[in-house]
């Protein structure tokens, strides 16, 4: 694929994608349109050679795979690509509603890491999901999005804050809940709920139970740079990498075992039902193999690919980067490597991605932490313990991660998706 279409298909996926709940809708889309039939986890399966499918838990957690055409797929494994659907953010909390000096705020809880400063002064728009009963009693739920900016964190003015610039620090409690408008008496949050689910085309709202519902950035993923160099948006960390094993998946042509699994709640450790630490591609990989002889020999003929984003080299702070492993934007996707296997990656799975990457003509990158600093992680670790499988944790270089705007090459998302579309493509591992 063409890196300027591959990239306008990008922006798309990020705008659409406001919460894990839209992302996950987002892909289902693009692989129905690709002739992928849907696996529900409470239905009998009975997969066939060749055939395109995909499984869903909780709406925020997806897997899709291609069964090999001509060989069982103990015989073949799969070449596996994993990313996360969630992001940092703030998420509204359960009894939000406030009311102070005539102002309707919301309470929230920040989920994840969350870069707080830039929050402040922004377009806030609101997104998730909604569970509600209709007017005939049933329990249901619906996916919502205001879509247009309806609240706002504004600053403090440096006049009352003379220090600001010089040692603030943020009070998640006090200082974040967003405000929503005037009013003289305080709102009811669900009955606004249920009226913007009117608004999009649901009718029968009777009453709104519970939701999950978060804030994001209503400014546009852009083209950014004198000559459009770099991609700046909400949430690149880590739909960028959703996107990228999407398209390669979609891309691959391949006859081999191929899948894709892109978990919610690696932002908050992994361990939920639904999440890398959860048993979700254990319970798949299970239902395809029962036998246990079967399985464990498809995962020894098997490798997963982490894909998720790396630190980019800030030309303003270099001295947070090991001088000899600080990646550049639009240099290659990064293979992540540490020694206390905070990543996966080990000297057979890398030497294989790097012979991928010099056959497709895209270039690569390396990383280490610097060893007087602390290592992040992903769920390339996690999975490799949960199903025993070798491992590869690389990604996209990017500046600002768990910020609420972040910034990666325009170049670079490109050159790893047709990497892991030859790498869906291997007939030995």
């Amino acid at each position: 694929m063409q890196q300027q279409t591959f990239n306008s298909g990008l922006l798309d996926f990020l705008q659409g994608s406001v919460t894990p709940f839209h992302a996950v809708q987002a892909m289902v889309h693009s692989l129905e349109l690709a002739g992928f039939t849907q696996l529900k986890e409470a239905d009998h399966w009975a997969p066939q050679a060749g055939g395109r499918y995909f499984t869903l838990r909780n709406g925020s957690s997806i897997i899709a795979w291609t069964m090999p055409v001509a060989e069982p797929l103990e015989e073949t494994g799969f070449r596996m690509v994993g990313a996360h659907t969630d992001s940092p953010c703030l998420k509204v909390k359960p009894n939000p509603e406030i009311l102070k000096k005539g102002y309707f705020q919301l309470g929230v809880e920040v989920y994840g890491g969350v870069l707080l400063n830039p929050w402040f002064d922004r377009d806030l728009s609101l997104a998730g999901r909604v569970n509600y009963t209709n007017w005939d009693g049933t329990l249901t739920s619906a996916l919502l999005d205001f879509e247009k900016p309806v609240a706002y964190i504004p600053s403090l003015a440096i006049h009352l804050d003379r220090e600001a610039n010089s040692s603030r620090s943020i009070n998640a409690q006090t200082y974040l809940p967003p405000i929503l408008g005037q009013a003289e008496q305080k709102p009811d949050f669900r009955q606004l709920l249920a009226q913007q689910l009117t608004r999009q085309g649901i009718s029968d709202v009777d009453e709104v139970l519970d939701y999950e519902l978060c804030f994001y950035d209503t400014q546009p993923p852009a083209m950014v740079g004198l000559h459009d160099e770099f991609i700046a948006s909400a949430r690149l960390d880590n739909l960028l990498s959703c996107y990228i094993g999407l398209q390669a998946l979609l891309h691959a042509d391949s006859d081999q075992g191929a899948l894709l699994v892109c978990n919610d709640h690696e932002e908050v450790g992994s361990m939920s039902a639904e999440g890398a630490q959860g048993p979700m591609l254990k319970n798949m990989l299970e239902r395809l193999l029962p036998y246990p002889e079967k399985r464990h020999r498809a995962l020894a003929r098997s490798m997963m690919i982490s894909a998720d984003n790396a630190h980019g080299v800030h030309p303003n702070f270099t001295q947070k980067h090991d001088e000899n492993h600080g990646p550049l934007l639009n240099a290659g996707a990064v293979i992540k490597l540490n020694a206390n296997q905070r990543y996966a990656t080990n000297s057979d799975t890398s030497s294989l991605y790097r012979r991928m990457a010099q056959e497709e003509g895209v270039p690569v990158q390396a990383f280490a932490v610097r060893c007087d600093m602390g290592c992040g992680s992903t769920i390339g670790p996690i999975t490799a313990a949960e199903i025993g499988v070798k491992t590869l944790d690389i990604g996209v270089p990017q500046f600002g991660m768990h910020s609420i705007r972040e910034l990666a090459g325009a170049a670079d998302a490109c050159g790893l998706s047709r990497v892991l579309a030859r790498f869906y493509r291997q007939k030995t591992i």
